[in-house]
Parts: C-alpha cells; structure tokens; sequence
C-alpha cells in the first residue's frame, strides 16, 4: 500500500502535529490482535503509517507494517492471524524524523549477536545526526532515515552481555526524548527518557503486561492501569514478571511535555496522575479568570480540541457555552488535488459555522493554540460571515514561540506566528476584536502548581519558552556549520 504526501489532508497544518504512539503486550494469546486494538486507540498520535511486529516462543519474530491508519492496515483477519506469537509491539507514526516511506515504519527489526529484535520510538533523539555520521564512518549500514535504527546500530557494537544491557549501554549515548518499547525473545522492555518527557504507562491484562504511550489504549482491551513509567526507569518484563531499573542513575527533576495536557493527549487518558479532560477544563477556567470578556453572548470552542477548555471557560465565566463551530470527522485524506484555491476552502471542509447561534451574538472563540495562525484567521472570517457581531479569540496556552525538537512536528521557528508578531499584532492579523492568550503561570497553576518554577520547570514548556532541558546538539551543529558557511561565503566575495 502506499499513498504520496498530497493524499494527507492539507486543512491541518496549521496545528502542531502528534508525536507517536507505542503499544505492547507480553504474554498473551492473542498478543497482536490486542496491539491493533491498543494502536488503533492510539491512532490520535499518528496517522502517517503503523505496524506490529509479533515475536513467538521459539524466537520467530513475524511483521507487517503499512503506510495508512490502523483500521486499514490491520482490518483483515488474516492479517492478525498471520501475526503469531503471545508477544508484540506496535507503532503509530506520524514523522518528525525521516521521510515518508515503507523502510521507515516502525517498529523496526534487526538480527543481533543475541536473536531477533525489534524497537518501537516515540520522541526525537537530539544528537541522532553525529551518532549516525560516526555508526557510518565505521561501517554501519542503516537502512532507514529515521533516528530510531541509530539505537539499533549502537546495540549492534554494544559489547554488553544481555538485551537489557545492550540497550542501556546504546541509551547511554543518546541525548534526546524518548520513550520506547522492545521485544527480544522471551522478554519486552520499556524505557523513558531521564526526563521524563514522553509519556509511557504499565497496564496489567489477567496475566499479561501492557505497555502503552497513553491509558486510553488499555481502556480499549479491558486492562488495568498500573502505574506510570516513571522518568529515567527502565522495566524489562519476562517470565519473572516487572523488574524494574534505574539505568540513568539518580534521575533529574521531571520535564513532561506540558503540551499533552493541552492538545496531545486523548481527553479520556490519565497523564502523571492527572485527568486530560480535568486538566484542559481547568485550564480554561484559568483562562476566564486571567482574560475575561464580559460583554460577551457565547462561549464557542474550535472542534475538537477547544471542546474542554472552552467548557471551562464558560462555567468559570458564567457566559453560555455553544457548539457555535460544527466539525465534519470525515476530512481525511482528501478525494481533490490540495491545490491554493482547495486550501482556502479547506476549513470549510472541516469546519461550518452553526448560523443559527452565531448570528448577531458577541462570541468568546477558544482554541488551545495559534502555530502559523492561517486556520484561525479563516475560522474568524467564516464566524463573521455568519453574521457574528464581535469575535474575542482566548487561546488556552501561552504563544507557541519556539520549535520543538523532542518529537513533535512544528515547523520552523520563523513559521511560528508568536515568533514574529506579539499578541496585539497577532489579534489584528487574524482579525478579532480582542486576543489573550494563557500566561505560563496560569498553565502551571491549572495543571496544579503554584506557578511555573523559573530555576527549575516541572515541564518541558520549550515551545513557549525557549526553555530547552536536553540539549540540541545536531540543531546546533547545524547552526554552527551555517554560520561558518555563511561567513566563508561573505569573505569569498569580499
């Protein structure tokens, strides 16, 4: 199966787009039918490609992998019979590494010194560039462009006995966010970054061990929530049950990525103790207290993501909330060429004002956040062409600043409206009546703190802040080199 870039829908890409998702199961009969269900409640964190690889008693390892959703990949039974085993791992991806193709969808597999091994990522590895450079110099043939395989390869010359150990040993020596899963014979590992950036939880099915990138996908199979994989711990799960390690050594204060709580997650997922749902409520009562709107007539949320926070809103403001915007859910890849004239209408096809509640009336419009500000700009057209008498835009997150380098895919950051223009200039861009936009402070307090800890975040808020916990070393190896290349090129001129 393939499909080309122009297949995917080109109505949202002017929102940050979802990291990726990992699954898996150890120990149970139907292993494989289990991680389709699991990635396909999982398929919000990427819908670029999926795959399982299933690994048998004997050490079989069996795989399928396809560019596509999961209902389309995994919809035929035999698809999932052939998938034998009562061990596996899946993926969804939706690419911040590599291109779009075949050879990049995860999980990958490879033959080690020790048997069949496969690897599942979520996150971005910060220094994967230098690493592979160095794997290459050496030797090393990579047959993919993601960072993942760089594991893989440093595993590969790993001169450590056991899986466990070999993969610490290449974990090591790789800076970054990450969580991942990993299925050898007999045995599946779970590990997250020292951080903690990239979520991962245990789940527990009668006998079988569940690893998951978020507690919605063991909602789906009937399984039970354990615990979260704490930052920096590794568990290795075999016929023993859960051990659990710390191979990091004493593990630095947690980073998570403030943004699942905004717009990532599923709303219906518990993140670090914490509601999804309940925490994007709460930060939009945060947000009518710091920017309220009292002349106005509705509370409307842009679908789906403005749902939660604009109910928040509404309660905390007293102001009646309405389904002002209708989302058609069945935008995806698109049936025409996305060409300009397509894209402008591109919202239309995804968003419709509700004219009937719109008409005449002052609307507070929540969303969670403004990347390039194209969509919001064309939602607040569409609300006044349905006859909206003011347009308020509240934004249920501080201004999206700075790229992220730690999986999720944002574009560049002079793409990034914040990055050029300060609320004021952004409120006028997009053509509202008034903008406001969360203050840190008060996205921290929502997600239970006092305020944010400007010596040492609970969070990894780098995409306001500039505020990195990893560093970015083959960003800034890039960023040398250019300035080094620009500066050679003025002096060859000179």
């Amino acid at each position: 199966m393939t499909i080309s870039t122009t297949d995917k829908t080109p109505f949202d890409d002017d929102k940050l787009h979802e990291e990726c998702g990992v699954f898996s199961v150890y120990d149970h009969d139907d292993a494989a039918a289990l991680a389709a269900l699991g990635l396909h409640a999982l398929q919000h964190r990427g819908q670029e490609a999926t795959g399982i690889v299933a690994c048998d008693e004997n050490g079989q390892f069996l795989a399928h992998r396809a560019l596509g959703l999961v209902s389309e990949a995994f919809g035929a039974q035999y698809v999932i019979d052939r998938l034998k085993g009562r061990t596996a791992i899946g993926h969804n991806r939706y690419a911040t590494t590599g291109e779009t193709m075949v050879r990049n969808i995860q999980p990958l597999y490879a033959d080690l010194s020790f048997g069949g091994f496969a690897l599942a990522h979520n996150g971005n590895l910060t220094n994967a560039h230098a690493l592979r450079q160095k794997l290459v110099n050496d030797g090393a043939i990579f047959q993919s462009t993601t960072d993942t395989e760089v594991v893989i390869h440093l595993m590969a010359v790993s001169r450590k006995k056991t899986v466990a150990e070999k993969m610490v040993d290449a974990l090591k020596q790789v800076e970054g966010a990450y969580s991942f899963v990993a299925a050898a014979t007999g045995l599946v590992i779970g590990v997250r970054d020292p951080h903690g950036i990239r979520p991962l939880v245990l789940g527990r099915l009668g006998d079988a061990h569940i690893l998951s990138s978020e507690s919605c996908a063991l909602d789906i199979i009937g399984a039970q929530f354990v615990r979260d994989i704490e930052p920096g711990e590794m568990v290795v799960i075999n016929e023993k049950g859960v051990l659990s390690q710390r191979p990091f050594g004493g593990a630095p204060s947690s980073r998570f990525c403030i943004f699942e709580y905004i717009y990532f997650a599923r709303p219906d997922s518990m993140m670090e103790g914490r509601s999804v749902y309940g925490t994007r409520r709460e930060i939009g009562a945060e947000l009518a207290r710091e920017a309220p709107c009292e002349s106005a007539d509705l509370v409307v949320p842009v679908p789906d993501s403005g749902v939660p926070a604009a109910i928040g809103y509404a309660q905390e403001s007293g102001i009646p909330f309405e389904l002002g915007i209708i989302r058609s859910h069945y935008v995806g890849r698109t049936f025409i060429e996305p060409t300009d004239k397509i894209r402008h209408l591109g919202v239309k096809m995804k968003h419709n004002a509700n004219r009937a509640f719109i008409d005449g009336k002052k609307i507070v419009l929540v969303d969670d956040s403004i990347v390039r500000g194209t969509t919001s700009k064309k939602i607040v057209e569409m609300l006044r062409a349905a006859g909206a008498k003011e347009v308020h835009m509240r934004i249920s997150s501080p201004p999206t600043a700075h790229s992220c380098f730690y999986g999720i895919d944002t574009p560049s950051t002079e793409e990034l409206l914040a990055n050029r223009m300060d609320a004021k200039k952004i409120g006028k861009f997009i053509g509202v009546d008034s903008i406001a936009y969360l203050s840190a402070d008060g996205l921290y307090r929502a997600t239970g703190h006092a305020q944010r800890d400007n010596q040492s975040p609970q969070y990894c808020d780098a995409c306001f802040t500039g505020d990195y916990p990893v560093r970015l070393a083959d960003h800034e190896a890039r960023a040398t080199g250019a300035k080094v290349s620009s500066l050679s090129e003025r002096l060859s001129k000179s």
